[in-house]
């Protein structure tokens, strides 16, 4: 199997093993993705009892060789982002001859692609350009704008 972090082409993709790291959501007017939100003080980290989700390169990853399946944080995250999943894996106390494989359930969630050049995956196939990746400052520029816009706009109002 294929780790998310080793999966650089297309064509190592296999669709049995394939497992998506976001949700969408449907409705008759509304297609959104669940996406995992990269929180500062995730809960998800803190919650998880051997320390297998960390922040690590400015990315809220799972270090699946920690995960004991355990889905505390898939009930922690306050979004709907963490998924756990159960694959079979080769036990290590299978014989040389045979191999023994055994479930584990593994914590799946976004990690944007950091193992990407070109960045998240989602970003670049969307196809509507919905799905973006904002920077700090463009983020704290489009929050002054907004504050501005609404004081403005509140002036504009008369009081009764």
């Amino acid at each position: 199997m294929i780790s998310h972090q080793e999966e650089n082409t297309i064509a190592a993709l296999d669709p049995s093993d394939f497992t998506p790291r976001l949700t969408l959501v449907k409705n008759a007017e509304v297609t959104t993705p669940i996406m995992c939100r990269q929180c500062d003080d995730a809960p998800c980290a803190k919650v998880c009892p051997n320390n297998a989700i960390v922040l690590e390169d400015g990315h809220v990853k799972v270090i699946q060789s920690r995960c004991i399946g355990c889905k505390t944080c898939a009930i922690a995250c306050p979004y709907g982002a963490m998924n756990i999943v159960t694959k079979m894996v080769e036990d290590d106390k299978g014989s040389a001859l045979f191999k023994r494989y055994v479930p584990k359930s593994l914590a799946l969630k976004c990690d944007l692609c950091s193992h990407r050049e070109q960045g998240p995956a989602c970003v670049q196939v969307c196809p509507t350009s919905a799905i973006q990746i904002i920077e700090p400052e463009t983020l704290s520029e489009t929050s002054k704008q907004k504050r501005e816009a609404a004081a403005l706009g509140a002036a504009l109002v008369p009081t009764l």
